[in-house]
């Protein structure tokens, strides 16, 4: 019976959990404008918990308790316009000349792309 009880106690958490955390919540839904640009907001999500319990001591049946926490952390827009795509970041800034590089590499890649792109066209 304690082991039930438990159960369900763990199945309550783990549910509400899934209800928090599903894949809508980091890849948000598109937003279409007027002028045929999709905008697709983008989060970090992060979440713990903890639960335990006991049983049958001193004619308690059964004792338990959960909790748990949820961050949703916005960081970022994908944009798409004719056919590109581009990370538009909200996050803080980089605090490591690695973190800046990795933040650039999109940029750089589009450039290049460009140039690439503009001296075949020539």
């Amino acid at each position: 019976m304690e082991d039930t009880r438990f159960n369900e106690v763990m199945d309550a958490t783990v549910s509400k959990i899934r209800e928090l955390a599903d894949a809508n919540t980091v890849i948000g839904k598109p937003i279409q404008t007027p002028d045929g640009i999709t905008v697709i907001p983008i989060s970090r999500v992060t979440l713990g918990f903890g639960t335990g319990g006991t049983s049958g001591s001193k004619g308690i049946s059964f004792t338990g308790g959960n909790g748990g926490g949820v961050k949703v952390e916005p960081i970022g827009f994908f944009v798409i316009k004719d056919g590109n795509c581009r990370m538009i970041s909200v996050a803080p800034p980089p605090l490591t000349t690695m973190d800046r590089i990795v933040e650039m590499m999109p940029d750089v890649l589009d450039k290049v792309d460009g140039i690439v792109n503009k001296n075949k066209e020539e």
